[in-house]
């Protein structure tokens, strides 16, 4: 069976509604790639040395990063010689097979999942700079977390940014959980704390963190987020028990550069990637879990509070190939 065959019937499994948020909300980066890989395929009737050269502008350009870049096409030329490949129509569906591949390594699937205790209390905290849709990140997860049954509470612990922390009650009004605030310019370690006490008292499965996203300066800020940290893991052993960092799809390599600052001052466990249905470049997504060796847990695909998805890579390149794989003929008969 072909690798878009697997995908498809992978895909087919998923809810329709899934599937199509992946399709809808990489449209801007599949027209851009899509586009220049038929206009790559019809250019070069073999696989040849100028034809890697094109595909690795292409790649680069959709910000798969120039670390990934050349691992993919090192593996893709090894690839095609050994099955043989002639003709450049081919070669797409190997590409899409290898991004899966580089996306998840030696990991398994599962690394894309939330992180939750079962036996108790979860606590996740949110990282990253203002302006990244941090606290509409914190809202939609809420949501979703409240959708699948759990009791959810908010802390508004970026008490250093004006409005952060009313923007944050607004979007627990929209979604109908608590949350736990002191005025602004307080101790954000101490609304944490509350932020714990009260989650505990009234027995809530989860409670997501708001943290600032600028202080005066760089080590302010680390600093602060591990004294957070401290706090909550004092208060609730095995905690944080995810740290999830919120950059913006659409800064494409400033994101990775503030995910490499934030990962070597905080134990980052996954990203979420918001606004990227609103970028061509999507391949960032596979920049950062190879480059950084951490996982992407949701990406933002609209604006509606439902668009906050759990991420999947197969889906994902399924957003990117979409008009291709669908043009495929069904071969389940012929297995």
């Amino acid at each position: 069976m072909s690798f878009f065959q697997k995908l498809k019937d992978k895909i087919s499994k998923q809810t329709e509604q899934v599937s199509d948020k992946f399709k809808d909300g990489l449209t801007k980066t599949r027209d851009s790639f899509a586009t220049k890989m038929n206009d790559l395929v019809a250019k070069y009737r073999k696989v040849d040395e100028d034809f890697f050269e094109e595909l690795e502008e292409i790649l680069i350009s959709a910000d798969v990063g120039v670390e990934t870049v050349m691992e993919l096409i090192e593996e893709l030329e090894m690839e095609v010689k050994r099955r043989n490949i002639k003709e450049t129509t081919e070669v797409v569906e190997v590409i899409s097979e290898k991004l899966v591949e580089i996306y998840y390594g030696d990991a398994e699937e599962e690394v894309e999942e939330l992180k939750l205790n079962q036996e108790g209390l979860s606590v996740i905290l949110f990282v990253g700079v203002n302006g990244v849709g941090k606290t509409t990140t914190i809202g939609k997860l809420a949501h979703r977390l409240k959708e699948e049954g759990k009791t959810v509470m908010l802390a508004a612990g970026d008490t250093f940014r004006a409005g952060a922390i009313e923007q944050l009650d607004v979007w627990g009004e929209r979604v109908g959980v608590e949350v736990i605030k002191h005025n602004e310019g307080s101790d954000p370690a101490a609304v944490i704390y509350d932020g714990i006490q009260a989650a505990k008292s009234r027995k809530a499965d989860v409670l997501l963190c708001d943290t600032a996203g600028r202080l005066q300066n760089k080590v302010n800020l680390m600093n602060e987020l591990a004294k957070v940290k401290r706090v909550i893991s004092r208060e609730v052993p095995d905690a944080p028990h995810e740290v999830l960092l919120v950059l913006d799809a659409t800064t494409g390599q400033n994101a990775m550069s503030q995910a490499k600052t934030f990962s070597d001052a905080t134990d980052v466990s996954g990203i979420v990637l918001s606004k990227l249905d609103g970028t061509a470049k999507g391949g960032i997504v596979l920049a950062i879990r190879n480059e950084l060796s951490i996982p992407v847990k949701y990406v933002g695909l609209g604006e509606k509070v439902a668009d906050l998805q759990p991420f999947d890579a197969n889906s994902f390149v399924y957003g990117l190939f979409a008009d291709i794989i669908e043009q495929q003929p069904d071969t389940n008969e012929e297995q």
